[in-house]
């Protein structure tokens, strides 16, 4: 019974690659918006209006759950789509909120008051789209008090890895932690607030340095994921067909794809 997975291009092919070894038996439909990639750069509007139709294409596909692997689109648009458009029949939910949970040691539903957690100082690393909606902040307030968050967006980053090229994609990560350390010399934790940083994971965490925490997101959504479908077993939609989707160019993305998790992947048309 298929579950649905949207990114806006390839960087959620990393929690898909986690979900589908954590959920083996469930049948996942990817859809890469990849017409439109990246979304960091594209203001809120944009990013709600793509954001829908692509849910909207899971659905149909018989998603009845979509998980949002596009950490702008949970910045951007998800708190809109849950107050005004999400049927109650249907799910989508996002990846920052496991991330969260993590740094602030919170089990999944406990929404006991705020309080002081052990990490004090963190960096948010993280597209310009989501770091201007501030929606880690607004989220990691929910339940935690007096944590110092500086935020460094990445610009060039997603290009850079969605083309493959590595070394220029290592040479951005370099200059955004330097850039972020002018700022806060010695964070404690940094999130890597993309699903496509995890592929930079061991450059951020050299950068950084070794006493630095560095989170992201994929094994993290994983757990939620399967911990959400025990409670909710019939979220789980009438899909049985797993898929892989694109709005660009099926070949092309297949072939970057392939590269990207070095293995076979074959997208068709969305």
């Amino acid at each position: 019974m298929a579950v649905g997975i949207f990114d806006s291009g390839l960087g959620g092919l990393t929690v898909l690659d986690a979900v589908s070894k954590r959920l083996p038996e469930v049948p996942f439909v990817y859809l890469g918006d990849n017409k439109h990639a990246p979304y960091g750069v594209r203001d809120a509007d944009d990013v709600y209006d793509l954001t829908c139709a692509a849910t909207q294409r899971l659905w149909d596909a018989g998603c009845d759950l979509v998980i949002l692997a596009c950490n702008t689109a949970s910045a951007a648009a998800l708190r809109r789509m849950q107050e005004s458009w999400i049927p109650s029949d249907k799910r989508v939910l996002g990846v920052f909120v496991p991330l969260i949970e993590a740094m602030t040691e919170r089990q999944w539903g406990d929404n006991s008051p705020p309080r002081e957690v052990a990490v004090q100082h963190v960096a948010l690393f993280a597209t310009p789209a989501t770091v201007r909606s501030r929606a880690f902040q607004r989220e990691l307030a929910f339940r935690a008090i007096g944590v110092d968050v500086e935020a460094q967006a990445c610009g060039g980053l997603v290009d850079a890895i969605e083309e493959g090229d590595m070394i220029l994609a290592e040479a951005l990560v370099r200059s955004h932690v330097d850039a972020l350390k002018r700022k806060m010399p010695t964070p404690e934790a940094a999130i890597l607030g993309c699903t496509h940083y995890p592929l930079m994971e061991d450059v951020f965490q050299d950068a950084l340095g070794p006493e630095v925490s560095v989170y992201s997101q994929a094994n993290l959504v994983a757990d939620s994921l399967a911990d959400y479908l025990v409670r909710h077993p019939a979220m789980r939609g009438p899909g049985e067909t797993p898929m892989f989707l694109t709005t660009g160019d099926a070949k092309r993305v297949s072939d970057h794809a392939t590269q990207f998790l070095r293995r076979q992947i074959s997208f068709q048309p969305a």
